[in-house]
């Protein structure tokens, strides 16, 4: 479940919802979050009264068509289903938004299941854990079991070994 902040200087309604809609498709792509998981908080900011600052590091000539993108989501992917990620979100921004990829700043931060409530003050994630070891999910393990918590936004599996959350 990723949660984005998207912030960008003097944009309208339709290039955020592009820039959005960029940013959610490479996650269904590059990460495999399921396409219903969307939590997004879009922002564009006036220059005057919500001003974003940015520099050149390093060396990137950046112009007012900047976008800032910061994903939160639970640890576990690998440098190379990031860098895609990376990659893919300047693709759909260019091809979505028209927003240049040098003009792309994607920051991930990551946190563990206890780290979210889809609301009522309940950690689902946390809840859904197993509390006898790490889970580690192979090709050995068989699926027994779907679970959907919240209005079907989290799945949950259940697996030989864990409880998979999606």
């Amino acid at each position: 479940m990723p949660f984005v902040r998207i912030d960008a200087i003097r944009a309208d309604e339709n290039r955020l919802e592009a820039v959005g809609r960029a940013v959610h498709d490479a996650l269904v792509e590059a990460v495999g979050i399921p396409q219903d998981d969307l939590f997004q908080v879009l922002t564009s900011h006036d220059g005057s009264r919500r001003v974003l600052r940015y520099g050149t590091f390093p060396a990137m000539d950046r112009d007012d068509d900047i976008v800032f993108v910061a994903i939160t989501m639970r640890s576990g992917r690998t440098a190379e289903q990031k860098q895609a990620l990376y990659r893919r979100i300047a693709e759909l921004a260019q091809e979505y938004a028209g927003t240049e990829p040098r003009n792309v700043l994607v920051t991930i931060t990551e946190n563990e299941p206890i780290d979210w409530s889809f609301g009522d003050g309940v950690a689902q994630y946390a809840e859904a854990a197993p509390t006898d070891g790490p889970c580690r999910e192979g090709p050995s393990d068989q699926r027994r079991g779907v679970t959907s918590v919240g209005h079907g936004r989290l799945r949950a599996r259940t697996t030989a070994s864990c409880m998979v959350i999606s």
